[in-house]
């Protein structure tokens, strides 16, 4: 891998590396980053791998450098400026909406507040990051006390403190680093956005690459609902003399009226009345960013500042929403009577094909790049369509042995999952295979309902054991106590499919109860189908079958995480072998030795209890 990444960077051709669990891939592709010579940007979707490549891998790879180099490559952390502390805010105070700090349920708002504020304090005057990462325990309003957005920022000529300011130091430090390290929606809204987030680089390295094309769609999707708009008016109305801000309001108020009379779900065609009513929030908040008074070239003004910049994010919004282009999806959701609606781009394929590898020489890895056995589908999802720009892939495989250390079991007796989530045939069959295993079980649900309902039938039916459900606890405290319970059970739903790692005896079995396709009525998913199929594919295949056997994939990669582990992943959807698309889905899974008898699985589950209670004393 490392050679192969080291060829692509010295070349240009992009490239995409399959690299399993436990290959040891972000060496793969750090070595060469270090060695190039130019700056590489090096994006991961998740913290988790961020820290492990800052705190760990990265000066590990430092330290053995020295030996052999003169000079030992700089590297550097760049994130959102909403992930460091605000030294204006923390000393100058902040516009609040209530005014004052409140006491909340979980303790003392105020007492969070004064402790970060202290922290920041102690980080500038030790020369440190100011990195929310770093911070004592609060939660997230007590940060936005001592936050900024972008859009809140006075902006580094301006403000009294840009010197020691954070955010600033660490763009500043990623100028003199040969490798950067950011997350994938920074590296979208530098490269597709054109907004100047990174320092000019070379190459760009996309781990846990499966996700690159949703975390650029979330960047780009905006929200708005009528909360959002009032709350803008109401910090206009303490800015504007005029009436202005009570018209931003009547907008706000307006936007309720026709959302409570209009069904959520996607909107194809924008309705007359939704669009005079954007059209309004448009207007309104237009009229406010031009009542604004024009700030002292003295002392900057926070609170003004603040107010502009939400007042201009509902106007562009609006905007967006008003004049609705036919490559972005309108759906309005709805949380309990809270209505709010969304535009997202249906396809970033284009943009990413555009905007990022049109300019620069791109290595996407990650440990499920191959669906349907090819990188061709998650290659095409990213906007490399035919050779053109060139790009190359190498599957450097895995250190396990996945046919003898693995068993998937397909239960093709049950009946195909039905609309009203599991029924009797699937909760005994749940409880048959968890007693079976003695526990030791992670359950992946297509839904919170489900794993609920799983867990209510286990705990009566197994009450010995310990099982635990998402919404329980927080999840690191719950995966904590899987880890430490062997004979306990952790069901839940989507954060769980990618982001547990649990080696050895704790988790021998995975159940996952149906194949993940998406909702028909999820509004982007449907939306990206219609698209496929206007070309004339086959928007099924492209779009529901490639995101239930990327998920399938990441599930069943819960199961081995080291050359020890031994194990069964269990699917109770029996489409998984009777339906066409069924050898689409198993070909994007680890090539574990294969059954659908239902005795063999018991059995072996069996014989792995057996062996982990011996090995336990």
């Amino acid at each position: 891998m490392a050679e192969a990444v080291k060829h692509a960077l010295d070349s240009g051709e992009h490239l995409l590396v399959q690299a399993g669990t436990g290959t040891g891939k972000s060496l793969g592709y750090l070595v060469p980053s270090l060695l190039h010579g130019k700056r590489v940007v090096v994006a991961t979707a998740t913290l988790n791998l961020q820290h492990q490549l800052v705190e760990r891998d990265i000066p590990a790879l430092k330290d053995a450098a020295r030996a052999t180099l003169d000079k030992v490559p700089h590297h550097a952390v760049v994130k959102g400026r909403s992930n460091y502390a605000c030294l204006h805010r923390v000393r100058e105070g902040a516009p609040d909406d209530q005014g004052t700090l409140v006491e909340i349920p979980d303790g003392s708002l105020g007492a969070e507040v004064v402790e970060l504020r202290e922290w920041a304090e102690e980080q500038a005057a030790a020369g440190h990051t100011g990195d929310r990462d770093s911070a004592p325990s609060h939660n997230d309003r007590a940060w936005r006390q001592v936050s900024v957005s972008h859009r809140e920022c006075l902006g580094a000529s301006r403000c009294a403190h840009a010197l020691e300011c954070f955010a600033e130091l660490a763009r500043e430090d990623a100028h003199s680093a040969q490798v950067v390290v950011t997350n994938h929606a920074l590296l979208a809204i530098d490269a597709i956005d054109g907004v100047p987030m990174l320092p000019e680089y070379d190459a760009v390295v996309v781990d846990e690459a499966h996700e690159l094309a949703a975390r650029v769609t979330q960047a780009s999707t905006d929200e708005l609902d009528p909360v959002i708009v009032e709350r803008a008016a109401r910090r206009a109305r303490a800015r504007i003399s005029s009436g202005e801000g009570d018209d931003l309001t009547d907008a706000s108020d307006a936007l309720a009226d026709i959302l409570a009379r209009t069904e959520a779900g996607r909107i194809d065609e924008l309705p007359q009345p939704l669009h005079a009513v954007l059209s309004l929030v448009r207007d309104s908040a237009r009229a406010c960013l031009s009542a604004f008074p024009k700030e002292d070239k003295g002392e900057p003004d926070a609170a003004l500042q603040q107010a502009k910049g939400m007042v201009d994010d509902v106007r562009k919004i609006a905007e967006r929403m008003a004049s609705k282009i036919e490559t972005d999806v309108l759906w309005i959701s709805d949380n309990r009577g809270n209505k709010q609606l969304h535009i997202a781009p249906i396809d970033v394929s284009g943009a990413l094909r555009d905007k990022l590898f049109a300019d620069k020489t791109v290595v996407l890895t990650s440990a499920t790049l191959k669906l349907g056995g090819g990188f061709e589908p998650v290659a095409r999802s990213l906007g490399l369509w035919g050779d053109d720009p060139p790009w190359a892939s190498l599957d450097v495989g895995s250190p396990f042995d996945y046919a003898k250390q693995g068993m998937l079991y397909v239960a093709r007796h049950l009946p195909a999952p039905g609309r009203d989530g599991l029924e009797e045939a699937q909760l005994a069959e749940i409880t048959d295979l968890i007693e079976a295993a003695g526990g030791r079980t992670l359950g992946l649900f297509s839904s919170r309902r489900g794993a609920e309902k799983a867990a209510e039938e286990v705990r009566e039916r197994l009450p010995d054991l310990d099982i635990w459900c998402q919404g329980d606890a927080q999840l690191p405290e719950l995966a904590r106590r899987f880890a430490e319970s062997p004979s306990s059970c952790l069901f839940g739903t989507l954060s769980l499919w990618q982001g547990v790692d649990l080696p050895g005896d704790t988790c021998q079995l995975v159940i996952i109860d149906r194949i993940p396709f998406p909702r028909p009525d999820d509004p982007l998913m449907s939306a990206r189908q219609r698209l496929v199929e206007k070309r004339g594919g086959n928007g099924f295949m492209t779009v529901a079958a490639q995101h239930a056997a990327l998920l399938l994939a990441q599930g069943t990669g819960r199961l081995i995480r080291r050359a020890t582990d031994r194990g069964v992943v269990a699917v109770l959807d029996p489409r998984v072998v009777t339906a066409r698309y069924g050898s689409f889905l198993t070909a994007s899974m680890p090539d574990m030795w294969r059954t659908t008898d239902r005795a063999t699985a018991l059995a072996a589950l069996r014989r792995l209890d057996e062996a982990a209670l011996a090995a336990s004393g």
